[in-house]
């Protein structure tokens, strides 16, 4: 903090009224005694052009506080011009959005299969979202991955394997649609958050039934099964509705296949899907 200036009894020279002396000083005003009387002035504004202190050593600290104010006056402007600009950004983030939400295209491949580690599940399950990982090379190197084709008709599938298990094993362990304001072209971060309305998880029993290699199928590799890099990959939007209805049909608990229900209901209606003319699964390993 600052040492208050004491100014009291300094003398001045002012252009107009000639010599005088500072009989009174506030942080923001002082009074100085001409000839002609008594005169208050802006402190310290008025020694930036009007006053001269005779006092060298006073009107060095005077300077002082002038460049100091100064600087902080720019400080002030500056953050004035960041905010602007910052609430500009979001302003048009904002148009941005709304624009591409409107005009947002269904790709036939628009959803995304994680694969969750071990450590990583209840995370995901308390927080209700998944990271994309991150750009491995190249000039974004670094950065998270932009999940360019997932929108509000989109689902996260959430998948794992025990360890030691061969890629066969891959279980279906819950899954979620995409909140409804989420575009992935704007997605910096890297997380996809969830629609609170529709999301489901497995119990283990019931993900032994859902194996994801049942319905997902490489197609330049149709026989593989394995996932060699990645957190996640897009696939197709019947596989997606496919593995809904059978969530549905395996739900025991009368209130969670009710919510089943309605999530499968809601993802075929926002993807177009006649949920009756849906074929049967026909991943790598219904065709081994």
């Amino acid at each position: 903090m600052r040492k208050p200036l004491n100014l009291i009894n300094k003398q001045v020279i002012h252009k107009s009224f000639g010599k005088g002396s500072i009989i009174n000083q506030t942080d923001t005003c002082i009074e100085i005694s001409f000839k002609t009387g008594r005169k208050k002035f802006i402190f310290p504004d008025a020694f930036d052009g009007f006053l001269t202190l005779i006092d060298e050593h006073a009107a060095e600290s005077v300077e002082k506080v002038i460049q100091h104010m100064e600087h902080e006056r720019k400080q002030q402007e500056l953050a004035f011009e960041e905010e602007y600009a910052r609430q500009r950004r979001e302003e048009q983030l904002i148009v941005l959005r709304e624009r591409l939400l409107r005009n947002h295209k269904r790709h036939p491949k628009s959803q995304a299969a994680f694969w969750c580690k071990s450590d990583d599940i209840d995370k995901i399950f308390t927080d209700w979202r998944v990271f994309t990982g991150v750009i491995k090379s190249g000039m974004n190197e670094g950065k998270p991955n932009k999940p360019v084709r997932l929108g509000k008709t989109s689902a996260c599938l959430l998948t794992a394997r025990e360890p030691r298990t061969s890629e066969k094993q891959r279980r279906i362990i819950g899954a979620f649609m995409v909140d409804d304001h989420f575009v992935g072209q704007l997605c910096e971060d890297g997380y996809i958050p969830s629609n609170p309305e529709y999301r489901l998880r497995l119990t283990d029993e019931e993900s032994k039934k859902m194996l994801f290699w049942n319905y997902y199928i490489n197609e330049k590799y149709p026989d593989r099964t394995t996932w060699n890099t990645g957190v996640y990959r897009y696939f197709d939007n019947v596989w997606m509705a496919q593995i809904l209805r059978d969530i549905v049909s395996i739900k025991e608990d009368p209130g969670e296949k009710e919510l089943a229900r309605d999530f499968f209901e809601h993802f075929c209606k926002v993807n177009h899907i006649n949920e009756n003319e849906l074929p049967e699964p026909g991943g790598t390993l219904k065709r081994l």
